[in-house]
């Protein structure tokens, strides 16, 4: 059996006066692969840095008997790092620039990352990251001896992890297997609520009928008539009594029943919202962005030359590409109104940025959403609560959400406010799984004019009904989501290895023919033969692009 090499014991933290954590104990084995999952503001990060030691616990202990190695969430630019791991981690040459994207941000973390570390804490290391830099880190956390992770990347998950931690209203919840096995339990558990509140409504309107029968009944019991005897008047008495006797004792025994009813309450269901989308005074026009000829620079650091493109009305653009190619740059051109950009008059802009500097922390909830809202205060709520912020917390100040609650609140300031043209700038960054969801949905069901930057595959997958690919300082369009692109790629692959096949087979043809005694067209022969060369050259120039 494996050793512990970390365990919490009754544990207790407060934020204010407010209590976060409580749970009896965590043991951490040599060998574990643990994710982290739970609802925004919930208390994961909190989590972590009680087992870490960067916070001391209002209550209980932490007993650490290896060394941890922290990939924190918020991370400041490190200098000091192994040129090796910044030429893997595709870092060669950018280091020196003053400016880096979130990604390369991010990569220059994981190359800080002490690997020799027998017990590693990594909180959202996949943030901004794009697919190759989401593989680099995940073949770096693989090699990990023991990992505890939180991540809201569902793919990240399943590959990493071999046990669930869930934070759930304070206490923890263990689950055993990835997240994809962790998610089934869930939906389990969440058909097997609904059923069995089914079950207790269908048993408690049951009784409660019954229960209303007998009480009808007994007071439905015939009096003595008035010409009845005395003797048959006493004898009718006796029996009405023995009667609602009868009748109030059934009562009283289902009414105990009732009592002794176990509640089930009703699972939370999504809630359902309709945003009218009429209310921002959506364009007409065919194409809402265009893009002419761009060039642009940071600095010495060419990022666009000549590049065009253009945003549809109603298209959902996924713009992919790799790290610090400009992808949140093309945003800031659009939003800023840069040269060689038209917008068409009616469209207006929302833009999702990591900031979130849209945000009043001195305002409740509702009042950061009804500021700007074209939307009536009932569709507002309804916004919020599909993003999991309800009921009385509308009227908490902004200033005491968690990041990813404040995410949440500017994305519902987004979807309310006039704009017919959303710009989302890694969206999905440091939200809860079911916000994730809730917003895949909004944004499917969006009316208008989406450009979103993504590294969350299935979110990606769910939005895009269109691709803008940056390569090259160009922007090349490509009509379908991620997966048809990538099919579309390596259907060109094996259509190009098919071609250099068939190209082979020629040379070998030719070059057998040449070295024949007596050959006859050799000249022919010859040209032939350069003109194979140089488009086997050509393909493989092709495939190395792709």
């Amino acid at each position: 059996m494996s050793k512990i090499i970390l365990s919490a014991n009754h544990i207790v933290q407060y934020f204010g006066e407010r209590k976060i954590l409580e749970f009896e104990k965590l043991n951490v084995y040599e060998g574990d692969h643990i994710g982290i999952v739970g609802v925004n503001g919930v208390g994961k990060t909190t989590l972590l840095n009680i087992l870490s030691g960067e916070v001391t616990p209002d209550e209980g202990s932490v007993i650490r008997k290896v060394p941890v190695s922290y990939f924190k969430q918020f991370r400041e630019r490190v200098e000091q790092v192994d040129p090796q791991k910044c030429c893997k981690l595709g870092l060669s040459g950018k280091l020196s620039r003053e400016h880096l994207s979130g990604g390369e941000m991010t990569r220059l973390g994981l190359a800080a990352m002490n690997k020799d570390s027998l017990l590693t804490f990594a909180d959202e290391p996949t943030a901004n990251l794009d697919a190759d830099g989401v593989e680099l880190c995940c073949q770096i956390l693989e090699q990990c001896p023991t990992l505890l992770l939180i991540s809201h990347d569902r793919t990240v998950l399943d590959r990493l992890c071999t046990r669930i931690i869930e934070v759930k209203d304070g206490h923890l919840h263990f689950y055993t297997g990835n997240f994809a096995v962790y998610h089934e339990q869930r939906e389990q558990a969440f058909k097997r609520q609904e059923f069995e509140y089914q079950q207790y409504r269908s048993e408690k309107s049951r009784l409660e009928k019954a229960a209303r029968q007998r009480s009808q009944a007994s007071s439905n019991v015939r009096k003595v008539p008035s010409r009845m005897g005395n003797s048959e008047a006493r004898l009718h008495k006796r029996a009405a009594g023995e009667k609602m006797e009868k009748l109030d004792n059934a009562r009283k025994t289902i009414l105990s029943r009732l009592e002794q009813l176990e509640v089930k309450e009703k699972p939370q269901e999504t809630a359902q919202v309709r945003i009218d989308f009429s209310l921002t005074d959506p364009p007409a026009n065919r194409e809402i962005v265009t893009g002419n000829h761009i060039t642009f620079s940071h600095g010495k650091n060419l990022i666009f030359e000549n590049a065009s493109f253009s945003l549809s009305k109603g298209s959902k653009t996924a713009l992919v590409g790799a790290n610090g190619v400009g992808k949140t740059t093309l945003m800031e051109l659009i939003w800023s109104g840069a040269p060689g950009i038209r917008l068409v008059p009616k469209a207006k802009i929302g833009y999702f940025k990591q900031s979130l500097d849209t945000l009043d922390l001195s305002k409740t909830v509702l009042e950061n959403v009804m500021e700007t809202s074209v939307q009536s205060e009932n569709t507002m709520r309804g916004i919020l609560a599909r993003l999991l912020i309800r009921r009385e917390d509308v009227f908490k100040k902004a200033g005491i959400l968690s990041g990813g609650e404040r995410v949440k609140l500017a994305f519902a300031k987004l979807f309310g406010s006039p704009a017919n043209l959303l710009l989302l700038d890694e969206p999905t960054n440091f939200l809860d799984m079911p916000a994730i969801e809730a917003l895949q949905k909004m944004v499917e069901d969006y009316e208008g004019t989406v450009l979103f930057v993504s590294h969350d595959r299935t979110f990606a997958d769910g939005c895009a009904t269109r691709i803008l690919r940056i390569e090259d300082r160009k922007l090349i369009p490509f009509d379908g989501n991620l997966t048809e692109w990538e099919k579309k790629q390596m259907e060109s692959k094996s259509e190009k290895k098919m071609d250099k096949l068939l190209l082979e087979l020629r040379l070998a043809e030719v070059i057998s023919r040449l070295s024949t005694p007596n050959c006859q067209n050799k000249e022919e022969l010859k040209k032939e033969l350069e003109r194979l060369i140089a488009q086997k050259n050509m393909l493989i120039e092709s495939q190395e692009e792709i």
